[in-house]
């Protein structure tokens, strides 16, 4: 039988994240409620009647409504992501919206996580390993897309001029960490070098940038 004393632990409590001082800093994002819908568009208007705004239906776009957001995914996928203390009356408030109506609602709160991009080098350190045009005209304000970073799938939201919400499924939350680390280690050297006196790069927890690769260049 599980401990009911037990307490969730987010699979980012071992990554390190990155803070460059006013360029760019990694956070882990608050614990959330996520839940898959699919459905037709019945279901679909009966699904925003439920979170009392519309699904984006544009390929590509979120919608949203204080503190809960809907991320296009498919043609007939979102992303529903709120605060985690809704988790249980959001679920009830959809599946009563929906019981007229072929749907799925998946909850998937527990499958992944959350990271928090801002800065003014947050798109560049995201390019680093996601070659997606992260320009503001190519890329707006409440865009999202499901891509891949590195080898991980993710799903990428803007949410202002210089921030990013990034979910990962906790299995490859470690190795996304890692690979912002590693970028951020690159973007640090490449600007001390042009600013001798710059600032560097701050590391949580750890103080030495964890290496993706071992051995000797050559």
């Amino acid at each position: 039988m599980a401990d009911p004393s037990l307490k969730r632990r987010s699979a980012l409590a071992d990554v390190p994240l990155v803070s460059l001082p006013d360029r760019v800093a990694v956070t882990a994002a608050p614990d959330a409620c996520r839940f898959l819908f699919r459905g037709g568009v019945d279901a679909v208007n009966a699904c925003g009647k439920g979170l009392g705004f519309a699904l984006p239906i544009q390929a590509c776009l979120s919608s949203g409504k204080g503190s809960t957001s809907a991320l296009w995914l498919g043609p007939d996928e979102w992303l529903i992501i709120g605060p985690d203390a809704d988790t249980a009356s959001l679920e009830s408030t959809l599946k009563k919206s929906l019981q007229s109506h072929a749907h799925s609602l998946v909850d998937v709160s527990h499958r992944q996580v959350g990271l928090e991009l801002t800065g003014t080098d947050a798109a560049q350190l995201l390019n680093s390993c996601c070659l997606l045009d992260l320009d503001i005209a190519a890329f707006p304000v409440g865009m999202c897309v499901r891509t891949v970073f590195g080898k991980a799938e993710i799903v990428l939201l803007r949410t202002d001029r210089n921030s990013f919400h990034l979910e990962v499924w906790n299995s490859f939350a470690s190795y996304v960490g890692a690979l912002l680390q590693e970028a951020a280690y690159g973007l640090s050297a490449n600007y001390s070098m042009a600013n001798p006196t710059g600032g560097g790069l701050l590391m949580t927890p750890r103080s030495e940038p964890h290496r993706i690769f071992s051995g000797e260049l050559k």
